[in-house]
């Protein structure tokens, strides 16, 4: 299903949604090319109390094997586009799906930080929907501009 949100305002790309919209594919436009892209949704891990978490997982889909790459790096010049893309995922996977936590943590430092700049730079818009909350030594607290996090969690409000 093709789904066109106007929850964020913000420049994104439109969206493929598998039949349970736990994975999405959209393409990134730019100098490079057209990259295809997914965001997939899958338990993580539950909190003590049993309530799961749910992880997000991106990256570059290569057809011909089959797979994502989140270690890619497209250079398309799109990267807020992109994230952008990604935010509004979180909105539709959490329509459907209710507020379940979801985790997001980049597999290197870099795409953490990346993640982090754009939670900051959207910061009052995602916080009309959502609780952040970053991880930060071993805990969760609720996420401040200006403290470095090791992993971001959100809950629709």
């Amino acid at each position: 299903m093709l789904i066109q949100l106007n929850h964020m305002h913000l420049d994104k790309y439109d969206y493929i949604a598998d039949h349970t919209c736990g994975s999405f594919t959209f393409e990134s436009n730019g100098p490079r090319g057209s990259i295809k892209k997914i965001v997939n949704y899958q338990e993580a891990f539950s909190f003590p109390d049993g309530k799961p978490v749910i992880n997000l997982g991106f990256g570059n889909w290569y057809e011909a094997e089959g797979k994502v790459d989140d270690y890619a790096i497209s250079n398309n010049r799109d990267r807020d586009k992109i994230l952008a893309t990604v935010a509004s995922t979180i909105i539709a996977y959490t329509d459907v799906h209710g507020k379940v936590p979801v985790y997001a943590q980049g597999n290197t430092p870099a795409k953490t930080r990346l993640y982090q700049m754009g939670i900051n730079a959207n910061l009052r818009e995602i916080e009309n929907l959502f609780r952040i909350f970053g991880l930060k030594e071993g805990r969760w607290m609720k996420f401040e501009s200006g403290i470095n996090y090791d992993a971001f969690l959100v809950v629709r409000k």
